[in-house]
């Protein structure tokens, strides 16, 4: 089979596309032949060295493929050849063949494509538990969603606006609003605007009756963390996701206090070793709402596995509209 090979860790222009064996299925794992895998800011981490947990040189990247099964290992019952899955793997994704953990996979709506599928994976999942788990969501609260035309972002404001929130979508570029406003976003907060501190507070209170978000979602931290922390209501919270502007901020306790607001942080791929569980709730939850037609897929779009480099590097520069999907088959 044809996979992306990562021999070092550094500049994704090390790697390559390569022939490779096809894994096989061991113990509890099944065989997907993979027709949709996402490229994700967190593969750029993982191929350069700096993810929280590194996978052993040489090694395929490529986190969440969507795919058919095309062989079971042994001890495997919940699922059948022939099923179209998407694993929540942690690598292996950008290639034809990828072997997972059975226990990780879900089993597609009959109406999503396996692009569409690659478009949601790591987002939806990502941003359920953010707002179940972490922030505690009830119907009729206000969700601030920071990088909200970024994959997460994206699939952040349709779903908090299927549970019953009102969501308003920050952006850094006004010319991305309307792509905010169609995945359903009541309000749109101008994260370019001067003064940063005061002007996102005032935007927030001014689009909310005069009273600060319940919840928001911080994919960028920096500047636009210590800005979004004053604009929380009273017993709000702010749930970390990740540093997208670079600077990792630092908050002082005795505000925290003082405002009665909390501070969680989420790293997924826990909730995945620790409670899969709950990963199965999720889908359940975010799969239903797909075909009920509250959820639809994200804006994405589509590459050969030869082009992951210029998709990634896309993604680098934050030029990238939605997503990018590699279609391992083409």
């Amino acid at each position: 089979m044809r996979a992306v090979q990562v021999r070092e860790f550094g500049s994704f222009d090390l790697a390559d596309v390569a022939e490779v064996a096809n894994p096989v299925a061991g113990p509890g794992q099944v065989l997907i032949e993979t027709h949709a895998a996402p490229l994700n800011f967190v593969d750029l981490l993982v191929i350069g060295g700096k993810y929280q947990f590194l996978p052993k040189l040489p090694f395929t990247p490529g986190k969440g493929p969507a795919g058919i099964v095309r062989a079971l290992g042994e001890g495997v019952t919940n699922l059948k050849i022939g099923d179209r899955v998407l694993a929540m793997a942690e690598t292996g994704g950008y290639a034809q063949m990828a072997a997972v953990d059975a226990g990780q996979c879900y089993l597609l709506p009959a109406n999503m494509t396996f692009a569409d599928a690659g478009a949601s994976s790591l987002v939806y999942d990502t941003s359920w538990f953010a707002l179940r788990a972490r922030a505690r969501i009830a119907p009729g609260e206000t969700v601030l969603v920071l990088g909200a035309t970024g994959g997460v972002g994206l699939a952040s404001v349709q779903l908090a606006k299927a549970m019953g929130a009102r969501v308003l979508a920050g952006v850094s570029n006004m010319s991305k609003a309307q792509m905010v406003r169609d995945a359903g976003a009541d309000g749109i907060i101008d994260l370019s605007q001067d003064d940063l501190r005061e002007s996102l507070r005032a935007q927030v209170f001014a689009q909310n009756a005069g009273k600060g978000a319940d919840i928001v979602l911080d994919m960028l931290g920096g500047d636009y963390f210590d800005a979004a922390l004053r604009a929380l209501a009273w017993c709000g919270r702010l749930v970390v996701i990740g540093f997208a502007a670079g600077r990792i901020p630092s908050v002082k306790a005795n505000y925290l206090l003082v405002k009665n607001i909390e501070v969680s942080g989420l790293q997924v791929s826990d909730y995945r070793k620790r409670q899969p569980e709950r990963v199965a709730e999720c889908y359940c939850e975010v799969f239903g709402l797909f075909e009920s037609g509250k959820l639809k897929p994200l804006p994405y779009e589509t590459m050969r596995l030869d082009d992951f480099k210029l998709g990634l590097r896309k993604i680098e520069d934050r030029t990238v509209t939605g997503r990018v999907v590699l279609l391992p088959q083409a």
